[in-house]
Formats: C-alpha cells, structure tokens, sequence
C-alpha cells in the first residue's frame, strides 16, 4: 500500500504487543490503539494479575497510543469505532469477537494463532502442542470469523522447536522472529479481499482450557505422558504442577525427568518417570 494502515493491536503482554506495534511500524502502519482483555470472558470480573500487566502494559505504551481496557465485546466495539481502523490484529485475546466487532476495520481482523490450523483450534494451543509432546510448533496468521480459528489463512509456517523444559521465555526465542515475519507477509495481503486460502477439512482438532482432572497425576497414563503433563504446568507459571501421592504423601510436582536419578519415582503406566523438583501439599489440598 502506498499509505499506511490505521491498525489496532489485541493482545495479552508487554513482549507480545511490542512484538506487533514494531512489525507494524517497521511495515509503514501506524498502531494507534491497543486493547487487553482484562478477564476471560466478556462481562465477568477482572482476572487475578490482570492489574499487574495492565500497569506493565501501560508502562511500555508508545507515546500516543490508546489502550482500552473492554469489559465486554459491546464496549470494545463501541469504543473501536471511533478509530477509523484499517486492520485489528489478535494474538491471545481471550474472547470470542462478535460480527459487530469483526465488521469495523475495513479489511477486516486477524488473528495470530500458534498452531497449524486446523489442528489445535481454541484458546489452548501450545499447551495441548506440550501435553501432546510434540516436537514443534507451528504459527498461523488468518482472517477472523464468527467461528473459532477457523477463517482463510494468510500465512503459516511449522517448525518452531519445543524446548523440553519449556517456558514462555525460551519458547518465545524461537517463535518471535517467526511471527514477525508471518506478520509482515500478512499485512501484505490483508487489504486485498481475495487473499486467503479456506482452511482444510480434515485434520481439525480442538484445544480447550485443561479439564479439571489434569491437575492431578495418573499412574495409568505413561511416563511419556505424565512427563508432559508436568512440562505443562511448568509453561503455565512458576509452582504449577500437577499433585501425585508419593509415599503415602501428596506432592505438587514440579519437575521430571525420564532417565534415572536420585530422587522419588513415580511408577506409571510402562515405566517410572523420576521427581526432580516438588512441593509438599497439605492433606486438604
């Protein structure tokens, strides 16, 4: 385009919205609002910590950007109209987008999703890609719609490798020059209305939220699987871990290893998986 795009930015962090607002000024466009979904879901109360990366978001905000702070879709999309938006690009934003959200840029909304769609539609990509004990991680940037993940897409690429003792930062090495990249082809070709290829039939799966029972360990899955369950907690936040009994006793666990050291086991499935970090838990939970 000969004149930059009007672009409004939705995420969930300090490095994730300085990751876009860069790709975008380094692209010709002009980021001129962000929002950052403060609770889960629309209407319901502000999560736990959601002050905390408000306060870093605001810290970092460019000088002359807006940041909205939406309590529901309605009010996000009240407050976007008066932007004039070209583009609104997503990457973690937790809700669903309503049409009447979808319909205000004149070229639409993207979305980044890590994950190669249409495998791993949902809010939970990477941590059903850790669950799963898959080696890499793949990044697709498509066209919203009124269903989850599932509009054409722009771009994509696999390849993205999974560290073992995974965690958002070292994760994020691998997978930020990626995105930058996916996302500078992206904004080459969201203004024409063409672009964009339907998404597969087959290979379609969905990965939502962990289920309540993940929590806890089963001796019945294999070491493999409780290896990752583990691996799981640890990308979610320091001290995460699923509980075991262990001598009688319940223990968060923290961390595992599948090759034999000096530490309590837990016997599962096929074979034992070996406790390398935990944390003791009251009987009461």
């Amino acid at each position: 385009m000969e004149d930059g795009m009007r672009i409004g930015l939705i995420s969930f962090g300090v490095t994730e919205f300085t990751a876009l607002h860069e790709t975008c000024v380094e692209a010709g466009h002009d980021p001129v609002v962000y929002a950052y979904s403060r609770s889960m879901r629309p209407g319901t109360a502000t999560d736990e910590g959601a002050a905390d990366v408000t306060g870093r978001i605001t810290a970092a905000l460019p000088a002359g950007t807006d940041l909205l702070l939406p309590g529901t879709s309605e009010g996000l999309g009240a407050a976007l109209h008066g932007y004039d938006l070209d583009l609104l690009i997503c990457y973690g934003f937790s809700w669903r987008l309503p049409r009447s959200v979808l319909r205000i840029p004149r070229y639409g909304v993207v979305n980044i999703h890590c994950s190669m769609l249409p495998k791993y539609r949902g809010p939970a990509p990477v941590l059903w890609a850790i669950r799963n004990g898959d080696p890499y991680l793949g990044v697709t940037i498509h066209r919203m719609n009124e269903e989850f993940d599932a509009g054409p897409i722009l771009v994509q690429q696999d390849g993205i490798p999974i560290p073992d003792e995974v965690t958002p930062e070292n994760l994020w090495t691998g997978l930020s020059p990626v995105l930058r990249g996916l996302l500078a082809a992206a904004l080459d070709r969201a203004p024409d209305p063409s672009a964009g290829e339907p998404q597969a039939t087959d290979g379609v799966s969905y990965a939502g939220l962990m289920e309540p029972e993940f929590s806890v360990v089963d001796t019945a899955k294999t070491a493999r699987e409780v290896h990752n369950q583990v691996r799981t907690f640890q990308f979610m936040g320091p001290h995460l871990g699923p509980v075991a009994t262990v001598g009688g006793h319940p223990l968060k666990v923290l961390g595992t290893s599948l090759t034999p050291t000096e530490s309590p086991r837990i016997d599962c499935a096929d074979g034992p998986v070996w406790i390398t970090a935990s944390e003791a838990v009251s009987a009461n939970g």
